[in-house]
This record gives structure tokens, sequence and C-alpha cells, in this order.
């Protein structure tokens, strides 16, 4: 075992994702072929298993890779994924992809995140967008999306029907968190989110809807100059990360809902770029 971790460390972690994942060691053991008594042993502290074993394990329980790292470390294996971060050279062709999809979103907002919801690149007509409301400028770095839309200095006053962006947000939060877990740094966000003043307090269990019954997904609306401009977002990962930050990155595209916001939006682009 690797001397660093407490005793006992690799059977406790295999029990925790097998209870976050609401999974028996029975269930356990038929999903990933494995002895139910072998998974006893192992949390139980009896047996470390071989390397394949822990990922196979791994793999069935859809632990995240930054986790299945820790899982090796606990089993005394060195980690198999690369924490390398995003901008680092084996990232190189992903990041360039990442560019090209963000330049040719133009003339609408693409912005590409961490886990964390701090922005690492953006297409030139984000920041346009947003500069048309705020002072970017004026924001230390680095940029937190959900800070920018929290926070009543930000874009908060410009948001339509705040309350249910609000709890549309934070369920987004729990909704596409890594692996579907929730680790100390997105909950400390979610800590300084619920911070700000009149952020509804029943966001775990309103049903968020649209205002709008035609659509299929839920709008961001933007109130600019008495006009409401209508949004709706897509997400994109990156397919089959052998990389733990190519598994934590994700890109935002921004859309017109309707033909009217379209028109609207190229107009106040068009307006900031002649300031």
């Amino acid at each position: 075992m690797n001397a660093d971790m407490p005793p006992g460390e690799l059977g406790n972690l295999l029990r925790y994702w097998r209870d976050v994942r609401g999974v028996s060691q029975l269930d356990l053991s038929l999903e990933a072929g494995i002895s139910q008594r072998q998974i006893s042993f192992i949390e139980s502290g009896r047996s470390v298993p071989g390397r394949d074993t822990l990922l196979i394990l791994a793999q069935t329980l859809d632990v995240p890779l930054r986790e299945r790292n820790a899982l090796l470390l606990a089993a005394g294996y060195a980690p198999m994924y690369s924490e390398a971060p995003w901008n680092a050279q084996e990232m190189h062709s992903v990041v360039r992809a990442l560019e090209r999809v963000v330049r040719q979103h133009e003339p609408f907002p693409a912005i590409v995140m961490d886990r964390h919801w701090n922005v690492l690149m953006t297409n030139d007509a984000a920041p346009r967008f947003f500069r048309h409301f705020v002072d970017m400028a004026a924001r230390e770095g680095p940029r937190n999306m959900l800070h920018l839309m929290f926070d009543p200095q930000g874009m908060r006053p410009f948001v339509a029907d705040w309350d249910s962006v609000a709890r549309s947000l934070l369920q987004r939060v729990h909704r596409e968190s890594v692996g579907h877990v929730v680790d100390d740094t997105t909950q400390h966000l979610l800590d300084e989110l619920l911070a700000y003043p009149d952020v509804p307090r029943d966001w775990k269990t309103h049903q968020v809807t649209s205002s709008a019954p035609t659509m299929p997904v839920i709008p961001l609306n933007f109130v600019s100059e008495g006009t409401v401009l209508r949004y709706f977002s897509m997400v994109t990962t990156v397919g089959a990360p052998q990389n733990v930050a190519a598994q934590e990155l994700r890109m935002e595209c921004m859309f017109p809902a309707d033909d009217e916001t379209e028109t609207r939006h190229l107009q106040l682009l068009a307006a900031n770029s002649m300031r």
C-alpha cells in the first residue's frame, strides 16, 4: 500500500463511490464480473486488488478520472490519467479544436470553462455581448460565469425572471458536475452563490419550467434597453477523454431562441464595435 495513504483508505473510497452510485456489493459484483467476496475484502481492507481489477471497478462505478487516480494511489499504484493543466502541450489538439469551434460560433457567445465554471477561453462575441451590460474590465480574474450571473453588480440586474434562472443554474451545477458528484470546490462555489442576497432557497426541490410552452429548453432571458433577448445554450464535452483536464472541460454556446433576438443581438454587437 502507498505509505502516504491512511490504512483502509482504498476500502473507504470504494465504498464511498458505491454509495454515491447507490449500488450494493452484489450489484457491483454482477456488473463488474468480480466476486462479491473480493469486493467485500477490498472494502474491509483485507486485500488489495490488482491494478486491472481496480480499474474495472472504477469503470463500472463511472468514477471520474481524477478520482480514479486517487483510487490507484490508495492501492499503491501510480496514477494512470494525466492531470496536466488544460493548456499543457499534451492538450494542444483539444485546445485547437475548441478554438475552432468557438470561432465558428461567431457572432454568438461561446465560452470554454473548467469544472468550476471558471472561464478559460471565449470567442470575440462573448465579451462584446457581456460588455453591453457590465464593465468586464472592472471585474477581477479569473472570471467565473456563475459569479457573473449571481452578482448584483454583474449580470443579475439584466436577467429576466431572476428567481427561475437562479434555480435553474444551481440545479445545473449539480447535474453537470463531473461524475455527477459535487466536490469540495464546487460545494464552496455553491455556498458563495447562496450567500448573494435574495437567492431562492428552494432551488433543490423547485421544478423549473420554461416560461414559453413551445420551447423544448429553458431560455435565458436578458433585458436590454427595455427589450427582452431570449437565448438558450448547448453544452459540449470532450468525448472519450483520457486526461483529467479534457474530461473536466466544457464549452457552452449561446443561441438566439427567436428571430427577434437574433436581429437585436446583431444590432447590439454592431453598436458595440463602433464604440
